[in-house]
């Protein structure tokens, strides 16, 4: 076995960038490759592993060359969600053809854009017989991590298992013109971002002693609607900064999405996660929240409350950016400031896992099929906000849905 692991990106992005940040702190593994369809991105994000220190990285001119390359050992997909499966099938053609071997691939939630999607993503990676990691960042939080074993060890042992978990993410919108577009992303916030509160409440409301499915979804009830991007004046402004393909008048995706997903444990206890998120929300930038309640306690994280913040005054004038927060809304005024954000959202955690996984030949307990499951209950719930009622899980006909906002039919005002 090798001892250190060579990695490969597929996507050059925000969250290529983000990932590549936080191998600093992620032993045993080099940055090694990038490859992206615009090549001077690829050439970016290949310069920032570089200057990191976290890898000779290169920037490839294909799939196929960075798959034959010896010195890639595994992939972390995160090109867009439109482009997922085209990515995975030139994986496997180049892997088939015999130009490769790679040990593992690890993939950007959300898994795809709806079920027949995420099975075909499934289809695929089982076709290369690869070890594989769903990546959700926010699994491997430090305050989720060290508050679920806590709380599960001290209270839940001796007073009852948790019964409801809420968990929230929310900012004020993505960074690229197709998150903003349905049909690319697959519909709006729900799809982009509720996929992390399911799994965060999925895991908080888990006995870490038993298996994932040891709580079993029974019902789904979901709201989504516009309401701030699609209101005239700021779907001008959305179109002025994303490009005119972006047109919210006509187009809208959800800004905000609602959902509540009751399963019941192996015991046959009823338990509650309530989830929301929005890009909607303005405040000092990114607010990641959790909470989970048991009989006689409970638990609650906010990634705003942070140890470090600064005052700036109304003299103290600069350039617009993210320095302080991510999604960052001001530079001025008392700021929280999240001092490392690849450690506080969960990456240097989940990069560590997968490379550890990897290095090892051992299947991660995070897989793909994770990421199917949660495709699985976000489509669900843009069915029962269509339909505006609570669905049983697993509904028929879920497997050929796609949502009205992915085909471009949604009227919010409707």
């Amino acid at each position: 076995m090798k001892k250190t692991l060579g990695i490969g990106f597929i996507g050059s992005g925000f969250i290529t960038k983000f990932h590549i940040q936080s191998f600093i702190a992620v032993r045993d593994a080099n940055v090694l490759g990038v490859w992206s369809p615009n090549h001077t991105h690829a050439e970016e994000a290949a310069g920032l592993a570089r200057s990191l220190r976290v890898g000779d990285c290169q920037a490839f001119q294909s799939i196929e060359d960075m798959v034959a390359s010896p010195d890639i050992d595994a992939l972390w997909l995160c090109g867009p969600n439109h482009k997922r499966i085209e990515n995975l099938e030139a994986i496997v053609k180049a892997l088939k053809s015999g130009k490769g071997s790679l040990v593992g691939l690890a993939v950007e939630k959300p898994l795809a854009r709806n079920v027949a999607e995420a099975k075909r993503v499934i289809e695929l990676i089982e076709e290369t017989g690869l070890l594989h990691g769903y990546l959700e960042d926010q699994l491997f939080e430090p305050g989720v991590v060290r508050g679920r074993e806590i709380l599960w060890r001290r209270a839940a042992a001796l007073t009852g298992r948790p019964y409801l978990a809420r968990c929230a993410e929310e900012h004020s919108g993505p960074h690229m013109p197709w998150f903003w577009q349905g049909e690319l992303g697959g519909g709006g916030v729900l799809n982009d971002m509720m996929c992390h509160s399911v799994e965060v409440a999925r895991l908080l409301l888990t006995d870490p002693t038993k298996p994932r499915n040891s709580i079993k979804p029974v019902k789904v009830s979901a709201t989504i609607a516009s309401l701030k991007w699609s209101r005239p004046e700021y779907a001008d402004i959305l179109q002025q900064t994303m490009g005119k393909e972006v047109d919210y008048r006509k187009r809208p995706s959800e800004d905000f999405a609602r959902a509540t997903i009751q399963y019941i444990d192996d015991a046959g206890n009823p338990l509650i996660s309530e989830v929301t998120t929005s890009w909607s929300f303005v405040g000092a930038g990114l607010r990641l929240s959790s909470e989970l309640l048991g009989p006689e306690y409970s638990l609650s994280i906010n990634s705003l409350n942070t140890s470090l913040n600064l005052f700036i005054s109304r003299r103290v004038q600069g350039d617009a950016g993210e320095d302080l927060v991510e999604k960052q809304n001001a530079e001025m005024g008392l700021m929280p400031v999240v001092a490392n954000e690849t450690a506080e959202y969960g990456y240097e955690g989940e990069n560590r896992y997968f490379v550890n996984c990897f290095l090892d030949g051992k299947q991660p307990e995070v897989s793909c099929y994770d990421g199917l499951e949660v495709t699985e209950l976000l489509m669900t719930a843009y069915m029962s906000a269509e339909q505006e009622r609570t669905i049983e899980f697993r509904p028929k006909d879920l497997d050929s849905f796609v949502p009205a906002v992915a085909r471009g039919t949604w009227n919010p005002r409707a």
